[in-house]
């Protein structure tokens, strides 16, 4: 049913909407639900990591003061819509990229800058977790992030007295509950699935190892509860209401769901939850996210990640540090270009016309190849960004080629992960797409579809994305989870009736893809090389106060 716009005034006015708020790598972005989890007010604040004393990072007052536009954003839509102000939320739930280090003093504030997912500076000590654990620990995870900087006898150490993620940060100041969702939290130390929380056993060989006892910690200690969708975790409180609203109108009190992280919010905004379904989240990173029906076989496969649904139950997961930014780094040439030429195109035009070109390329890209790493690949062994372009002497050098070499190396890490997964006999019954690469209608959904040689659907709200996702949590809260699983909830009153396009494989592309992913495999190793060079040259910046990347 479509609601008027008096309708959807009325419900912000009564404090029948709930908001969600996620922390993506690129934009904060706010979005408002009516009762029936449909979009009505959207805000966002547009940030960008920074390169600090040898970490990827966002600062303190960069998150809250972002937080804060984000909110004001919102207010201003909501405004402009519907001719009321927002000031009472039915309830309220946090997302953010996952993974990385938040290591916090007794006071609450962070002892070393935010280390974001995108750091892949803990190579040694996820290497010996993994072979301590018999389970595989990816760089990006909070427990090899604290292990390194034990390692490292980083002064620092000493004193933390919890870890969190960035979505847990944000939710502790808003709320002040020291809490996390199961997804994100297994993001930062592995979960056992018959308890919902995390792995004892690990944890107690985690606390034996010599450095750690050195230290007198334990890591169950220092990790944020977990909870799961559903759960209530917490209450706005007066500091968190200044927080979001520096106009000092939102009313506090507004319950709020366990703080997601943005694979967990992906999922809901996807209805991936149950076991066989999956989904891809296409951006500044990838990600693909299958549900399983049974453990892995070989939980040590370095190309996959095991993390859970936001209820906890286990998901395959292939993450990867590089998507489209290499592609909007072309991109800004090519403007560049219609800038010196004097043509007139908009951005929008730019990115579609050169899109529909790559669907007359050839299915293998004609010979080129493009290494697209801005920052380190774990899976591709890169450790040092450094995005490289190559083609043989007989490469078919056209737009065309070019531009489906681009979209097809943006997926090229995530194929080889999921080829590993495939070979472990993973069933999938549908895999969703999300993200911005997919605004042109069909091409990059058909790409992906070869690369994951299986059918590819798209959601009429694919662009919505986690905050959307964080929304509905919130809801899931408040009105369902009393009565409903979460994906019962999902199917009934989320997505039930919603249109959806799929793509399926084209065995022509699904024979191009594997003999690109061939060639993509053995020029790999010139990008190894050149992380050598770059790293150097990466110190030799540092060392001379030059920011290296």
């Amino acid at each position: 049913m479509v609601k008027t716009t008096e309708e959807i005034a009325a419900e912000i006015e009564r404090g029948a909407a709930t908001l969600g708020i996620e922390f993506g790598s690129t934009r904060i972005k706010a979005q408002l639900n009516d009762e029936n989890n449909a979009p009505v007010a959207v805000g966002a604040f547009e940030w960008e990591n920074s390169f600090e004393q040898g970490y990827w990072t966002y600062g303190e007052q960069e998150i809250f003061e972002g937080l804060a536009a984000c909110f004001a954003s919102l207010k201003a839509d909501v405004a402009r819509r519907y001719r009321v102000d927002l000031r009472r939320l039915a309830a309220l739930g946090i997302s953010a990229m996952m993974h990385g280090y938040l290591a916090l003093g007794s006071d609450g504030e962070p002892l070393v800058p935010f280390r974001t997912w995108r750091n892949t500076t803990t190579t040694v000590a996820a290497r010996e977790l993994t072979r301590v654990f018999g389970f595989h620990i990816p760089e990006r995870w909070s427990v090899a992030h604290l292990y390194q900087a034990i390692l490292d006898e980083e002064p620092h150490v000493a004193q933390v007295d919890h870890l969190t993620t960035l979505a847990g940060f944000v939710h502790e100041r808003l709320c002040g509950r020291r809490v996390l969702s199961i997804g994100d939290a297994s993001g930062m130390f592995p979960i056992d699935s018959s308890t919902r929380s995390y792995d004892a056993s690990m944890a107690d060989r985690f606390d034996a190892l010599e450095p750690v006892r050195a230290l007198g910690v334990r890591i169950i200690d220092l990790l944020p509860e977990v909870m799961i969708a559903g759960q209530v975790a917490g209450h706005l409180t007066a500091h968190g209401a200044e927080l979001l609203d520096a106009s000092g109108d939102l009313e506090i009190a507004c319950p709020m769901c366990p703080p997601e992280g943005d694979a967990g919010t992906g999922m809901i905004a996807t209805n991936s939850v149950a076991p066989r379904t999956g989904n891809v989240s296409a951006g500044t990173s990838i990600f693909s996210m299958v549900v399983l029906e049974q453990p892995l076989k070989n939980p040590m496969l370095d190309e996959i990640d095991i993390v859970t649904t936001p209820v906890g139950d286990p998901v395959a997961m292939v993450h990867c540090n590089n998507c489209t930014s290499d592609i909007n780094a072309w991109m800004g040439l090519f403007e560049s270009y219609n800038d010196l030429m004097g043509i007139s195109m908009d951005s929008p035009e730019l990115y579609e016309t050169l899109f529909r070109a790559a669907l007359d390329g050839d299915a293998d890209a004609g010979g080129l190849m493009s290494m697209p790493f801005i920052s380190g690949e774990p899976i591709m062994g890169v450790s040092t960004g450094c995005p490289l372009l190559t083609r043989g002497e007989r490469a078919r050098l056209t737009i065309q080629n070019f531009m489906r070499m681009h979209i097809m190396a943006a997926f090229g890490a995530l194929k080889i992960g999921n080829d590993a997964l495939r070979r472990e006999r993973v069933a999938i019954d549908r895999l969703y797409a999300h993200g911005g690469i997919f605004k042109t209608p069909i091409v990059a959904q058909r790409l992906l579809a070869a690369a994951m040689a299986a059918p590819v659907s798209l959601l009429e709200t694919a662009g919505e994305g986690g905050a959307w996702g964080a929304a509905i949590a919130a809801a899931y809260m408040l009105r369902g989870a009393a009565t409903s699983s979460l994906s019962e909830y999902l199917s009934d009153h989320v997505f039930k009736g919603m249109r959806s396009v799929t793509v399926e494989a084209v065995p022509e592309d699904v024979l191009g893809y594997d003999a690109f992913i061939d060639l993509f495999r053995r020029v790999n190793a010139i990008a190894c090389q050149a992380d050598d060079i770059w790293a150097d040259e990466a110190g030799h910046a540092h060392v001379e106060g030059v920011e290296g990347q």
